[in-house]
């Protein structure tokens, strides 16, 4: 009976270490795709005097994931080489970056930005 128990515990042990080294796995592999890098087209803009969501100015671009909008911020360099390109009028465009969580925003990494 004990051996029994011993052995479902081994079992149970095994199983549990395997699940953890398979999550740990695809968390990784996760890792890597949001360090890649991306381009991105939509509507570059101010999120403060387009869209009011910010008490400063900060450049974005609002592009479309799965029928959703998606607004993904501009890291600093990036912000201070374009935003007088953008601030009282937004334009068409596409933006060439890596992509990270920063937080609740998503911050990209500016490499290129191109104007319709």
């Amino acid at each position: 009976m004990r051996l029994t128990a011993f052995l479902l515990g081994v079992l149970s042990l095994s199983l549990m270490l395997l699940a953890g080294a398979q999550a740990q796995d695809a968390k990784g592999k996760g890792k890597e795709a949001a360090g890649k890098e991306v381009t991105l087209k939509g509507k570059i803009t101010c999120a403060k005097c387009d869209l009011a969501t910010e008490k400063a100015c900060k450049t974005v671009i609002v592009t479309k994931t799965d029928d959703k909008e998606v607004v993904l911020y501009f890291d600093p360099a990036g912000h201070k080489k374009f935003h007088s390109n953008i601030c009282n009028e937004s334009k068409p465009g596409s933006v060439t970056g890596t992509v990270k969580d920063e937080g609740k925003m998503k911050v990209i990494t500016v490499k290129d930005v191109k104007f319709d």
